[in-house]
């Protein structure tokens, strides 16, 4: 199952997806089905005193944790970010992200997930951890996507 879902995973998130585009991101997966999302530097997303903004790590945050979430699941099942904690931990400036998640916990409800970033230089600078919940209907016209690109 997970072989087939990272695939579907991937190329909605790398080919579909206009945040993936406009941020430059890129998803992966490791031998362990670990969402990793990578982000290279881009200037466009600094605040004016010329770090990487918070909204970056919250994005990478939450996306890496929804994709570790959203592989462990069969297709008929929607996840939806239910909650989100974030600790900043160190300002990253002029270098790439990377995003890895892990699951905590998984269970018939809600999944509960590990998330952390690091820099260029594999320092940690954010962490967080999330809630997922498992919706057992498809929402927001997914269903029409996950049709056509079946």
């Amino acid at each position: 199952m997970f072989e087939k879902k990272k695939k579907q995973l991937l190329t909605y998130f790398n080919e579909q997806a206009p945040i993936a585009k406009h941020f430059g991101m890129r998803l992966s997966y490791s031998d362990t089905n670990r969402a990793i999302v990578d982000l290279p530097y881009n200037p466009a997303l600094n605040h004016a005193m010329g770090g990487i903004h918070g909204g970056v790590y919250a994005t990478l945050l939450d996306t890496t944790g929804w994709f570790t979430s959203a592989v462990t699941h069969e297709e008929s099942i929607w996840i939806a970010t239910s909650e989100l904690s974030m600790h900043f931990l160190k300002p990253a400036q002029e270098c790439s992200l990377q995003a890895i998640g892990k699951i905590i916990q998984s269970g018939k409800r809600q999944d509960i997930v590990e998330m952390h970033i690091y820099d260029g230089n594999e320092q940690l600078v954010g962490h967080g951890t999330g809630t997922f919940i498992l919706l057992p209907t498809i929402l927001m016209g997914v269903e029409k996507l996950i049709t056509k690109n079946s």
